[in-house]
């Protein structure tokens, strides 16, 4: 079992020093930022794009032993970090069903802890092999810094954190913020959309940027800001965790407003021309969403391999001729294998995401066939 995390430094040393070997090296317009002393990718700099090689991201990966994937530093529910240099969460645990697909094995992961602001730098220097990384779904990110997004797998929106104790309440909106400090992550859609929703409404805020999470909780939780913003899912998992160790009663720290102040699709992230790659994870996501919708789980799998109950599921699991996996350069039983050592997109999510108060049913994570949006083309 690997899932063992890597030191980022020494990942972007070799993986930059590799470029020259592997793959080749080309540009893409970005600019560089230094924001809180770590680089970001902007839209006009020139940033330096691993280019896949011939053999590709696959080719690269088995002969590794392990896939490396990016995640955040540290994301209650989504990533978190353990003693022994695994994750565990939400995006860790896709992850591992990325790895069982492509090795066989959930466990060879080495897990990369990345902050907002370093993120596409890793991936786009060859440092990571995918990003599951809390990262939102944006035009600019998409078409400017040479990388691609899968499926989405949360549907998440910004939402804002205050005190009661300074007037925020469940009905607070974001005319409330007039006047506030306000604590965001840099170098994320979050400084973005509250920076233009307080423009919009006239609102004159004060902006406190940190590198993490981490930070701008301390800062909150200090009183040197009034409020904090994030996706939605980070404030109610921060919120939980202060709960669960009795730092806060049930209506202290008050989450608003009602209605998301965005539209955050938390997706993987790959660097661009491996279409083989980009395959494999869009379908090994597309796999887990299938199996939900069908009743395959970890505990049933066998059971459903032995005897599929539909000829779609039949090809998803490996069964029969038609079955679609080797012609991606997988093995048959590539998605059979993450179900069985993973779950499905169901398992996953309740397992993580359950315990902070996140219930699928009436949501947008819903399924499509209740009314929610996570849906999943055909396996044929």
């Amino acid at each position: 079992m690997i899932q063992r995390s890597v030191p980022l430094l020494c990942v972007l040393a070799l993986t930059l020093a590799a470029c020259g070997g592997g793959e080749e090296a080309t540009t893409t317009p970005g600019e560089a930022v230094v924001t809180s002393g770590v680089e970001e990718i902007t839209a006009d700099a020139e940033v330096t794009v691993a280019t896949p090689s011939a053999g590709g991201t696959l080719s690269r990966i088995r002969d590794r032993g392990a896939l490396r994937c990016g995640v955040t530093d540290s994301a209650i529910g989504f990533a978190e970090p353990q003693e022994d240099g695994s994750f565990t969460g939400f995006d860790a645990d896709f992850c591992r069903a990325l790895a069982a697909a492509v090795l066989g094995d959930a466990g060879a992961v080495e897990f990369v802890g990345t902050t907002s602001a370093e993120r596409f730098t890793v991936l786009a220097s060859g440092g990571v092999d995918v990003l599951f990384r809390t990262t939102t779904w944006t035009q600019s990110r998409d078409t400017e810094l040479g990388g691609d997004f899968g499926p989405t797998t949360f549907y998440d929106g910004q939402l804002i954190m205050g005190k009661a104790e300074l007037g925020f309440t469940d009905a607070s909106t974001l005319a409330d913020i007039d006047g506030a400090r306000i604590c965001s992550n840099a170098g994320t859609t979050t400084e973005k959309n509250i920076t233009e929703g307080a423009r919009e409404i006239g609102a004159d805020i004060e902006l406190v940027t940190v590198e993490g999470t981490p930070e701008a909780m301390e800062l909150f939780r200090g009183g040197s800001c009034d409020i904090v913003t994030s996706d939605g899912s980070r404030l109610f998992g921060e919120r939980y965790a202060a709960l669960g160790t009795g730092e806060i009663g049930e209506d202290e720290w008050i989450i608003f407003p009602r209605s998301p102040i965005s539209k955050e699709p938390l997706s993987p992230m790959y660097r661009q021309n491996d279409s083989q790659w980009a395959d494999i994870i869009n379908w090994t996501v597309y796999a887990l969403i299938i199996a939900d919708e069908k009743g395959i789980t970890s505990t049933n799998i066998d059971d459903m391999v032995a005897d599929p109950p539909d000829p779609e599921a039949g090809r998803l699991l490996g069964v029969g001729e038609d079955e679609l996996q080797t012609k991606m350069g997988l093995a048959p039983d590539a998605f059979a294998q993450a179900i069985r050592q993973v779950g499905n997109y169901d398992e996953i999510y309740t397992r993580n995401l359950g315990p902070l108060g996140f219930d699928r049913t009436g949501s947008v994570n819903a399924r499509w066939t209740e009314g929610g949006l996570i849906y999943a083309p055909p396996a044929r």
